[in-house]
């Protein structure tokens, strides 16, 4: 296959059918037996935190079962351990978070990988100061290019990921991948509003922040799409039709109706229909979170009503929009809408999804339709949904098909109260690491040898939140497996 086609959609695929095809090394079989450590040496970690080990000591103790300790204890600090590189920059701190096995930085990847550590950032300065670096970092992303997924760890580099260099969009240096996705925008505003509400530092937000504010609105704003599609296209000569968008790159038709065009989803997929549901509550959650910050911040009131207006006139279009009837589910919210009445019901493993909703604060758990949606997302009804004898959990287009995301199965423990489904959510995570002791991106439904990417930190430390939020509020479950 020629390089230039070779994309990340080929990659995965490639793992897949290599450790499908391959005994795994008898080192790491032996490991998994014995239940040793599967982090680095503390000498060559890339960032320690005594709280975070603490905090694994102390968990660790709390839970009845030795292998999901010992996966726990392999995955909460993979980001730190694994993927995260920290410098002074100008004097200040910069922070860069790789994916893992992806040399690059994605900007809803690494804020959703250090998460589970913001709880830790009071009781730890220097963790503390490695978020405010990545808050930096994140801002420059942006104003590099609020239409870009993925960054290069340097900013000035003039050549992206080798499945992006013969791309038709408008590459620019630094950039990794520029698939536009509305998400890519919502996770840095996420991780920056919980770094200041745990820390009350306001450092990182300056002149520079503001910007990046000002400029997520008016992208927002522009691809309302009500007077022009904007300046973003994207073309991808791939094997793949979720690789390209149609329409010269502009992507399948839509009608103006408020929501936010998306190229394509948190997958990275091509949106079938541009306006995707849960991408657009999340949009909503983030507009009033950065009038919230502009507020109280940068005390810009003029900026802060602007995002709040935007949040309103979304919210509105949801309402009366997202709502459809399934010939089977009923009432409930589609995944992706085009204004025209087409939709499309299904859900995908990769959050923001439907499912992930109370997740990111965008509905409780107790909302009617979500509970509604919800029961459809966890059954045949959704096509990507899958049981097989290893597990039950969502997939996606991304891989295909009969291939289980734990993060589906890790997410979907994190949207219940119901103890008895928490417990099997974690058995199934426990009895499909492969031997291995890390989550992976997706395993096959019948067979957990098969799996994808060995090294996929956002999923370890996913997994490693789903553990410290059953120790605090559900104790119980960690007693009984």
């Amino acid at each position: 296959m020629h390089s230039e086609f070779f994309s990340r959609r080929d990659l995965m695929r490639s793992a897949a059918l290599a450790v499908g095809a391959t005994a795994l090394p008898s080192s790491v079989l032996r490991a998994a037996n014995s239940f040793a450590s599967q982090r680095p040496l503390p000498a060559t970690r890339r960032f320690r935190s005594k709280v975070v080990d603490a905090a694994i000591e102390s968990v660790s103790a709390k839970i009845s079962d030795p292998e999901l300790a010992w996966l726990f204890s392999n995955c909460l600090p993979n980001t730190l351990d694994t993927t995260v590189t920290f410098a002074l920059n100008g004097g200040k701190p910069d922070t860069i978070v790789v994916t893992g096995d992806i040399p690059a930085m994605w900007l809803r990847d690494s804020s959703a990988q250090v998460w589970p550590y913001m709880s830790f950032l009071p009781a730890d300065a220097e963790l503390a100061r490695l978020i405010h670096g990545l808050v930096r970092r994140q801002t420059q992303c942006i104003l590099t290019d609020p239409y870009a997924n993925s960054f290069m760890p340097d900013l000035k580099s003039t050549e992206p990921l080798s499945w992006s260099k013969t791309d038709e969009t408008q590459m620019k240096p630094g950039v990794g991948e520029r698939k536009w996705e509305v998400d890519s925008l919502c996770y840095p505003v996420r991780l920056a509003h919980r770094y200041w509400s745990e820390t009350k530092d306001t450092a990182p937000f300056d002149e520079q922040w503001r910007k990046a504010m000002y400029l997520i609105v008016a992208t927002f704003r522009q691809q309302q799409r009500k007077k022009s599609p904007g300046p973003y296209s994207f073309r991808r000569s791939s094997a793949s039709p979720n690789d390209t968008l149609n329409f010269d790159g502009l992507g399948n038709p839509a009608k103006a109706i408020g929501l936010i065009y998306s190229g394509f989803r948190p997958s990275d997929d091509a949106c079938v229909y541009p306006l995707n549901i849960p991408a657009n509550f999340f949009a909503v959650a983030t507009l009033l979170k950065i009038e919230q910050m502009l507020t109280e911040i940068a005390h810009d009131t003029t900026a802060a009503r602007e995002a709040a207006s935007l949040a309103a006139e979304i919210t509105q279009a949801l309402k009366t929009h997202v709502r459809g009837h399934h010939p089977q589910a009923g009432d409930i919210w589609a995944y992706e809408i085009d204004g025209f009445g087409n939709a499309i019901y299904m859900d995908d493993a990769n959050v923001p999804s439907l499912l992930g909703m109370p997740y990111l604060g965008c509905c409780t758990i107790a909302d009617p339709m979500y509970q509604a949606t919800r029961n459809f997302i966890l059954s045949e009804n959704n096509p990507y949904f899958y049981r097989g004898s290893a597990a039950e959990g969502v997939g996606g287009p991304h891989i295909g098909k009969d291939m289980i995301w734990p993060m589906s199965i890790i997410m979907r423990a994190l949207t219940t109260a119901d103890e008895r489904e928490q417990l099997q959510c974690v058995h199934w995570l426990k009895d499909t690491h492969a031997n291995t002791g890390f989550m992976h991106e997706s395993f096959n439904k019948d067979d957990p040898a098969k799996f994808t990417r060995a090294w996929f930190a956002w999923a370890n430390t996913l997994f490693g939140e789903l553990i410290l939020t059953l120790a605090r509020n559900f104790p119980r479950v960690l007693k009984h497996l």
